[in-house]
């Protein structure tokens, strides 16, 4: 079965790379031939989760690439392929044929490949690579409308703060070298690693993780990419990249546990950024904002699940929150489409003006809402059960977070759902409204809808159970009667203080909308803290290299021009003088050395005569 393996991971990268060499003249066959790709790539995923393959080639010395399919993989590779499959069937509907639509799909499949590298590596340099490629083509996606500053700038935040974040898997890489030179790189080899080696690799790749999945401190990213394509915000930040921390956070446990302290830390962070960002997402008036708010809270229960050991819990919550962020991400560009709007003031009567629309949002924000009978109820239970077993604070504070899942979904409910001021079409507030939502776009929707209802199936009895065994989490947590109950009285009763305070029209206060809705002023932070001291670091470097470095050097060229200038009319003069003399002399005895060379006999004889009697008296006088 290494085949089905090699095939799962080519296909959707070569026929990426395909649609993006042919630029504009795939635009034509660009959705068809990417969502076919996407639908072979999910059988492969089925028959991958099924057999559980795994396959090697050589890259280092002692330490071969090497990609796998458990469990976990295997469940996260037919997620991946599902939604993006889903999405993409919806984006034949949303890029009309003025937009590059061989560039999308084919940064789609890039995007989609590459994941799929990153759930099934088996070592750190392999997980590397899937790594860099999706964050590449997570920053191309996001700044898709390159032709807007602002989006380009959107993606260059998002991308520069994740990467980073990345630098953390460098220092987990380089960690795990100097603990094992020669041998293998194997992430189910690193909690073996020697102290302080597996300090270093158990820090980096918890950094990595929390980056890349928005946890706080860096969470603001995924703000700022909420200017790209509905679609992207529904497969990159819903359902695919964001969620490929936790994912990586769940599959090295054993190294959390065997530091000693990762696992405290995860947990901790994950339930802190669950309430800090619930709470942003309660404070947004932007529909897109609240649902990426929502997102890194929502995360942060996997980050959770995955520093308490709830392995299936956070399996659960992951799958069942692919769901259900997509099938609202893609909602809100359905009504941006339909209405120009994306603010929640701006959506008043959206579900009411298209119903069917309408209520598989209500579907999708009841399932964040956390309210029963549907998947996100049932998996935060699950998980929460596992941080009930650990720590009982850890259980408290997940349930304020699911507080705040019901208030923001809720309030996103009763705005969508009040009667239309006016008579007349909701105004439009961003960009001009086609007053029209295809009836192409409402089956992928409803498949999603679908899944939001069927993924709670698994989180009880039997299908838990068989998950547990698939993911070879032994020993999971159960949630008791009374934990069940608990979640649903407390998601129902803020949903219903959510609604009541919205009918009573009471503004928020003034100081809670002004630091939440700006995302705790996190990228303010990072500006003040990181980047305008590199900045300011740059440009004095800047001004060193061209008042001092710059100036030396100009300096040195211009003394050796002026000392080349001297010399030559110095010392040039001098010894072309010198040979300009000995020239004239060596020409002077020349011509007296021509003179006795007449070719005359008797001259000749006359000279030998002369110098024989000079000799001769040389002799003598000497003698």
């Amino acid at each position: 079965m290494s085949g089905v393996l090699w095939a799962l991971i080519a296909l959707p990268l070569a026929a990426g790379t395909v649609l993006l060499l042919c630029g504009r003249r795939a635009d034509r066959a660009a959705a068809p031939a990417a969502v076919a790709v996407m639908l072979a790539a999910l059988g492969l995923a089925v028959a991958a989760a099924y057999a559980g393959p795994a396959v090697s080639a050589p890259l280092l010395s002692g330490s071969p690439a090497e990609l796998s399919v458990d469990g976990l993989s295997g469940l996260l590779a037919v997620t991946v392929t599902a939604v993006t499959t889903l999405v993409l069937a919806f984006s034949a509907t949303e890029f009309g044929p003025r937009e590059s639509r061989g560039r999308f799909f084919g940064l789609i499949l890039l995007f989609a490949g590459s994941m799929l590298v990153t759930v099934t590596a088996a070592t750190l340099p392999v997980l590397l690579m899937g790594w860099e490629v999706m964050g590449a083509t997570s920053w191309a996606l996001i700044g898709y409308w390159w032709r807007d500053p602002e989006r380009v700038r959107a993606a260059n935040t998002a991308f520069m703060t994740t990467r980073t974040a990345d630098l953390g898997l460098y220092l987990a890489a380089g960690a795990a070298l100097a603990a094992n030179p020669s041998g293998s790189l194997a992430l189910s080899d690193l909690s073996g690693a020697r102290e302080p080696w597996r300090s270093l690799i158990t820090a980096g790749l918890i950094t990595a993780a929390l980056g890349k999945s928005a946890q706080l401190p860096f969470s603001f990213w995924l703000s700022r990419a909420m200017v790209g394509p509905s679609p992207v915000s529904a497969l990159l930040h819903s359902a695919t990249m964001v969620i490929a921390g936790a994912y990586l956070l769940l599959r090295i446990d054993p190294l959390l546990e065997a530091s000693g302290w990762g696992s405290s830390v995860v947990a901790w962070a994950g339930v802190v950024t669950a309430i800090a960002l619930g709470l942003v997402a309660v404070a947004q008036t932007d529909l897109k904002q609240l649902l990426a708010a929502s997102s890194c809270a929502q995360i942060g229960f996997m980050v959770l699940a995955a520093g308490v050991g709830g392995t299936t819990g956070g399996t659960l919550q992951l799958i069942a929150h692919a769901a259900a962020k997509s099938l609202l991400f893609l909602i809100s560009g359905v009504w941006l489409t339909a209405l120009g709007a994306k603010t929640l003031t701006g959506l008043y009567g959206a579900a009411r003006r298209y119903r069917a629309v309408g209520v598989l949002f209500t579907v999708g924000a009841l399932c964040l809402a956390g309210l029963p009978p549907l998947s996100l109820w049932a998996a935060k239970d699950v998980l929460l059960a596992a941080a009930f077993e650990e720590a009982p604070a850890l259980y408290v504070a997940g349930l304020v977070a699911a507080v705040l899942s019901a208030l923001y979904s809720a309030k996103a409910l009763w705005f969508v759902w009040q009667p239309v001021p006016r008579a007349e079409c909701v105004p439009d507030t961003e960009e001009p409204g086609t007053r029209h939502v295809p009836s192409r776009a409402l089956p992928p929707l409803a498949v999603l809808a679908l899944a939001c209802v069927a993924l709670s199936v698994p989180a009880f009895g039997p299908a838990r159970a068989a998950v547990s065994r698939a993911l070879d989490a032994a020993d999971q947590p159960t949630p008791k009667i009374w934990e069940w109950l608990l979640s649903t009285a407390v998601a129902l009763g803020a949903a219903g203080a959510a609604w009541i305070w919205g009918k009573r029209r009471v503004p928020l206060p003034t100081a809670f909308t002004r630091f939440f809705g700006s995302w705790l002023y996190l990228e303010q932070a990072a500006q003040l803290i990181l980047v305008r001291p590199v900045l300011a670091l740059a440009h004095a470097a800047s001004r060193f290299d061209d008042r001092v470095l710059d100036a030396a050097v100009r300096g040195a060229g211009r003394g050796a021009v002026d000392l080349a200038h001297w010399s030559n009319r110095r010392l040039e003069t001098g010894v072309a003088g010198s040979v300009s003399r000995v020239a004239s002399a060596s020409r002077s005895l020349g011509r007296l050395a021509r003179r006795p060379q007449t070719g005359q006999l008797h001259h000749y004889l006359a000279q030998a005569v002369a110098a024989l009697t000079v000799l001769a008296l040389v002799f003598v006088f000497v003698k």
